[in-house]
């Protein structure tokens, strides 16, 4: 009994082995010559990962792999020759052409592979690099490690693997060859969507561009060839491989050019899906010579331009199933696009001078004098007891129509700022350099000027909504001699504006919405511009007999300019008017608070009691309006402004000085945020 309690101590008791020793066990492991490679590898990185992004441990782990190598010179020699074998003797030419760069079936085939690898996950190949990979790196989140990796750690690594001695060894020349198969393929490929369709329509010019993609393929074809009559003598080659880069160099001048201009003309998912890929391919290709020119002069420039390769490979190809990182690659030129629209919209909300400061206010009270008649439709609508989805038709029609034809008279909705304001604020910050006083000042100028004219489009809205609904209410009132709003529905207007109900909630999902209007709106503005929308509705033979020539071509440009509006707000309408019944169907607290509707409800609760509400009640409404509308602002602000520091890759860190700029002109000129300075 005795010894086996014995035992069960020395089982329990006795201490986990050390990563350390796990790490002197893995690296002995490699002197067994018949040991799988692709096993030892990946036990080595598991032993090197971090735990739970403990970086402090993990670069410890490193530093000792490397002092235990270079110390050891048995150990480096079989280390060596077992990881360096085992990436020649696998297929490379995959890896370096595709890890990190778009695939060519196309976005949505992507798309799906991903979601279908999530749901049955493929069976690696062990035969290539590539596959290689996901068995060595298989968590999902080991990108993010590797990002963190120091330089000098990857550089020192592969130093080892790579001495000047071993480069004309069997195993490195056949990792050469295949990088030049893969040169070759690369510039084979860029000439080839280089001369795509969808690039030629996107480039007037293309003619004169065409016969660079042409000699690219050329060009490389020569490089490759002069670099292998060399690859076994130990003379340098004498092509250095800058008359390739030159012609790379164009076409990537090419695709910018092609870029700039679709700022301007709009894109679509193809072109933005061929920029990339080409992009991603020239720089490869560039990256590729650079690893191969290099080898042969400069042994340290050839393992630090290796080096960064193949950590931005290893990473690209772990984050391979990563749908939301595909989304983000390929989103970018359309998010920009987007955007860009909606800073040139977000300027026109902006009040720099008196004049804009006045004209705000009196767009701001035309709709709210809308609002005020759109809150009685939806009120009328609502006591029809409808089926639910018609109930949903009335409630998307009174809301989108209104929209439409409050910008169309162009009027402003106070709640449709932020998401506006928010792409010029982030179009500012893009280009802000901290050390500079003058750019901190340009943008709290912005943030003073955002701010008074939000303040005043509220109040426009706000206070003209209010009297508006008590006016319309009373007068139909009193015309027909009965109440227009029952009691019990004024009691169910004020309980929507509880703000320890489900209000704030309701008024975050409409601030969500108002953000999407924001992208929907640039969408189209980006479609209409791309489709050369205003000229294809002005060449419909059926409009010009009707209107005539001229006039259909100034009503394709006006819908043109407009379409992104129109559809931005009958959409945003839409969703405002369905979320509540969608709610129902579904059994879920689901509806919208809207700062401006809300005012209007509450006109038309105070019509409903006979102008007999408690002072209390109507304070407490009151806080509940300020409380939808602070919500509806933060979320589509916060939401808008992250988009577009996104979408033009801005990883702004300088919050504190920007603050504390503005808390000191708040300080010293309060005036400022509330009123324009005089002229």
């Amino acid at each position: 009994m005795l010894a086996g309690v014995r035992q069960f101590f020395r089982a329990h008791l006795t201490p986990a082995p050390t990563r350390s020793y796990l790490l002197d066990q893995t690296l002995d492991a490699f002197r067994d010559a018949d040991a799988d490679p692709l096993e030892l590898i990946r036990r080595l990185v598991t032993i090197l990962r971090p735990a739970r992004n403990d970086d402090g441990e993990a670069d410890q782990l490193r530093a000792q792999l490397l002092d235990r190598l270079e110390n050891d010179t048995p150990r480096l020699l079989a280390f060596r020759h077992h990881v360096v074998h085992f990436i020649a003797s696998r297929r490379l030419v995959t890896f370096f052409t595709d890890s990190g760069i778009l695939p060519g079936t196309g976005f949505f085939s992507e798309w799906f592979r991903i979601l279908g690898n999530r749901l049955l996950p493929p069976v690696a190949d062990e035969r290539r690099l590539k596959d290689c990979l996901h068995v060595v790196y298989d968590h999902p989140d080991d990108w993010r490690w590797l990002e963190r990796q120091p330089d000098e750690f990857s550089q020192r690594f592969w130093a080892i693997l790579a001495p000047i001695e071993e480069l004309r060894s069997i195993d490195w020349l056949s990792i050469q060859d295949q990088i030049l198969d893969a040169v070759l393929l690369l510039a084979h490929r860029v000439s080839g969507l280089g001369i795509d369709s969808e690039l030629m329509r996107a480039s007037p010019g293309f003619d004169d561009s065409a016969p660079r993609f042409i000699a690219l393929s050329a060009e490389a074809l020569d490089f490759v060839n002069a670099f292998r009559q060399r690859i076994h003598s130990p003379e340098p080659s004498t092509d250095d491989g800058s008359q390739l880069l030159v012609m790379a160099d164009q076409c990537d001048e090419f695709l910018r050019q092609i870029r700039k201009r679709a700022l301007t003309v709009g894109t679509s998912l193809h072109l933005s899906y061929l920029l990339t890929r080409s992009e991603q391919s020239l720089e490869r290709l560039r990256d590729l010579v650079g690893i191969l020119v290099s080898a042969d002069r400069n042994r340290h420039e050839a393992i630090a331009a290796w080096s960064d390769f193949a950590r931005a490979a290893f990473v690209a190809e772990n984050r391979r199933n990563s749908l939301r990182y595909y989304m983000a690659q390929l989103s970018q030129l359309m998010a920009v696009r987007v955007t860009e629209n909606a800073a040139r919209s977000g300027e026109h909300y902006i009040c720099e001078t008196a004049a804009d400061y006045s004209a705000m206010w009196w767009s701001a009270a035309g709709a709210g004098a809308l609002i005020g008649g759109m809150a009685l439709l939806k009120i009328f609508a609502g006591a029809l007891h409808a089926p639910l989805f018609v109930e949903a038709v009335l409630f998307s029609l009174i809301y989108g129509l209104g929209f439409v034809l409050i910008y169309l008279l162009g009027m402003t909705v106070a709640t449709k700022q932020p998401a506006m304001t928010a792409q010029t604020l982030a179009s500012l910050l893009s280009d802000i350099k901290p050390s500079r006083a003058a750019d901190i000042e340009r943008v709290v100028d912005v943030i003073a000027a955002v701010c008074r004219s939000q303040l005043a489009a509220i109040g426009g809205n706000v206070m003209v909504a209010l009297p508006v609904a008590i006016g319309i209410g009373w007068g139909l009132s009193e015309l027909a001699e009965m109440p227009v709003v029952p009691l019990e529905k004024g009691a169910h207007l004020l309980e929507d504006l509880d703000p320890l109900g489900w209000a704030l909630p309701h008024a975050a999902i409409a601030g969500f919405y108002l953000f999407l209007s924001g992208l929907i709106t640039g969408y189209f503005d980006n479609q209409a511009a791309y489709s050369d929308f205003g000229t294809r509705v002005a060449r419909l033979r059926w409009l010009r007999r009707l209107v005539g020539e001229g006039r259909s071509e100034r009503f394709g440009n006006y819908l043109q300019a407009r379409l992104g509006g129109i559809m931005g707000n009958f959409l945003f309408g839409c969703m405002l008017g369905s979320t509540g019944v969608i709610g129902t169907i579904l059994g879920l607290p689901l509806d919208i608070r809207h700062i401006a509707f809300s005012s209007a409800n509450i006109g038309y609760a105070i019509v409903a009691f006979d102008f007999a509400l408690p002072l209390k009640a109507l304070l407490w409404g009151a806080l509940g309006i300020a409380l939808i509308g602070l919500t509806n602002l933060a979320v589509s602000f916060a939401l808008a402004l992250r988009t577009a520091l996104g979408a033009r890759r801005v990883e702004f860190r300088h919050w504190a000085p920007l603050l504390q700029a503005t808390w000191r002109r708040f300080r010293q000129h309060p005036g400022s945020f509330l009123l324009p300075a005089r002229e």
